[in-house]
């Protein structure tokens, strides 16, 4: 009974992640979009987007004993906290220093998107 209790749990709770994860990344392509037209405002919608995006990104990390799989793990949470530094920098400069964390945190979660199912595949 505990055990049945306690995988709904999980279950619901990567459910939430889930949601966490393409809300944040909808509302951060939203802040990165609106820069432009309502630079102040947007700083905080990106800001709110990649927390939530990497708040999902370190809970929602795949546990495995495979040496590649934790590497590519780390690099996505680095890219993570790149995005999450460019929404800093949205506020702390003026100019557009922020496009470079987001360039560099974008690179990183893009390279990761196509490694990370192609390990886990591997493990199977």
């Amino acid at each position: 009974m505990f055990l049945l209790s306690r995988i709904s749990l999980s279950l619901s709770f990567m459910k939430m992640i889930n949601i966490l994860y393409k809300v944040g990344a909808v509302v951060l392509l939203l802040g990165a979009a609106l820069k432009m037209a309502f630079p102040q405002e947007a700083a905080y919608i990106y800001t709110a987007g990649a927390l939530l995006f990497a708040v999902a990104q370190f809970f929602a990390r795949p546990r495995s004993r495979s040496f590649v799989l934790r590497r590519l793990v780390f690099q996505q949470q680095i890219g993570a906290i790149c995005l999450v530094a460019a929404g800093v920098l949205m506020f702390t400069h003026v100019r557009n220093e922020w496009i470079v964390a987001m360039f560099i945190g974008a690179l990183f979660e893009l390279y990761t998107s196509f490694r990370i199912p192609q390990e886990i595949e591997k493990e199977k």
